[in-house]
């Protein structure tokens, strides 16, 4: 995988931290740097994890897995894709976001923008990436566009919350028939 890949797969994984992120700054009465800086660590600290994770358990099963991996890869990145794009569809918005920034809130929130990332890892185990440069990427990307989000959202309100799950949902999708094209070796 390589370095544009690997930046538009961070780029689509932050997407659900990115609409999380906005609505976090819509709902502060006040922001400073440092609690955007808070709500980007969170997100970008398991958005390093879960591919983590996932690579070692995907790594268990390589050798099982190997004549389909791209199969899986295009499964799981498409399903992923689909399920941002549906819940950007969906009712959920920012009315309900508070600006608590404590422990159990935002662990429940990192957790869950982040589980799309855990099967991401299963992917990269069978793609054989290079995992401590790919989640850190991953990492710093989440952290960087948190940080934007919680700021846009302060400043301009929840006016790209769906736009970024769409936009973030077509990103895998599209890496996902991208790996699959490639080893079918139509490409």
């Amino acid at each position: 995988m390589g370095l544009i890949e690997l930046f538009l797969m961070a780029v689509g994984l932050s997407m659900d931290a990115f609409a999380v992120s906005v609505c976090k700054g819509l709902a502060m009465k006040k922001c400073t740097w440092t609690k955007a800086g808070v709500v980007g660590l969170y997100f970008g600290v398991f958005q390093a994890g879960m591919p983590a994770v996932g690579y070692l358990l995907g790594s268990q099963f390589k050798e099982v897995i190997t004549s389909i991996d791209h199969w899986i890869a295009f499964i799981l990145l498409g399903l992923i894709g689909v399920s941002m794009i549906r819940e950007a569809f969906g009712e959920e918005d920012c009315q309900e976001a508070n600006d608590s920034l404590d422990v159990k809130t935002m662990l429940t929130l990192a957790v869950a923008t982040s589980i799309d990332a855990l099967a991401v890892g299963i992917t990269f185990a069978f793609l054989q990436v290079e995992i401590v440069p790919a989640v850190s990427f991953i990492g710093v990307t989440t952290f960087i566009i948190s940080v934007a989000g919680v700021k846009i959202g302060n400043v301009f309100g929840s006016r790209w919350q769906k736009g970024a799950q769409i936009a973030g949902g077509v990103i895998l999708i599209c890496l996902g028939v991208k790996i699959l094209v490639e080893h079918l070796g139509l490409i």
